[in-house]
C-alpha cells in the first residue's frame, strides 16, 4: 500500500461535490484523513470562491491508475475539461504527493504537484501531514507552509 496526498477543490455546489467525493474515496480506499475545508478566492480567473481541502488515502493503485480513477470521479460530478485551464470546477482532485515519488504521466499527472506552491494546496496538506518531506525540496510540508507568504492569513473554515 502507498500513501497518496490529495488536494480537493470545488466552486460549483462545492459542499455537495466535496462530500460526495470523500464518500466515494472512503468506499474505494477505506479511511480518509481529511483536513479542514477552507473558503479561498479563485486563482487565475475571476470566479466564485473555492472550497479547498486535503486528504490522505492508502491505496493499492499506482499513481497513473489512481489519477485515472480520480478523473473518473471528477467526470461523474460534471467536471468540464473543455474550458480554460483556470475556471469554475464542480470537482478538482489532484495527487500532490505519492509516497516519496517524483514522476510525470498522462492526464496532467505531475508529482510533486506544482500547485503545492499555492496556499490553498499547501496549508491543508501541512495541517494533516506536517512531517512529510516534499521530494526534491528537502523540506517538510510544515516548513514550506511556515515560510509561505500567506502563512499568517486568517482563513474561513467551513463544515463539510
Amino acid at each position: 500500500m502507498s500513501l497518496a496526498y490529495l488536494s480537493l477543490g470545488s466552486n460549483v455546489d462545492a459542499i455537495k461535490h466535496l462530500r460526495a467525493a470523500v464518500l466515494a474515496m472512503r468506499e474505494r480506499f477505506g479511511e480518509v484523513v481529511l483536513s479542514p475545508v477552507y473558503r479561498t478566492r479563485a486563482v487565475g480567473f475571476d470566479g466564485p470562491d473555492f472550497f479547498n481541502a486535503a486528504a490522505i488515502i492508502a491505496t493499492d493503485l499506482e499513481p497513473q491508475a489512481l489519477n485515472t480513477w480520480l478523473h473518473a470521479l471528477e467526470d461523474l460530478h460534471g467536471r468540464d475539461r473543455s474550458g480554460p485551464r483556470y475556471g469554475d470546477r464542480t470537482l478538482d482532485i489532484d495527487i500532490v504527493l505519492f509516497d516519496d515519488r517524483v514522476l510525470e504521466g498522462d492526464g496532467n499527472l505531475r508529482i510533486p504537484r506544482p500547485e503545492l506552491k499555492h496556499a490553498f494546496v499547501l496549508r491543508p496538506l501541512a495541517e494533516i501531514a506536517p512531517d512529510v518531506v516534499v521530494p526534491g525540496s528537502g523540506q517538510t510540508l510544515a516548513q514550506l507552509w511556515a515560510a509561505h507568504p500567506e502563512h499568517g492569513a486568517v482563513w474561513e473554515a467551513v463544515a463539510l
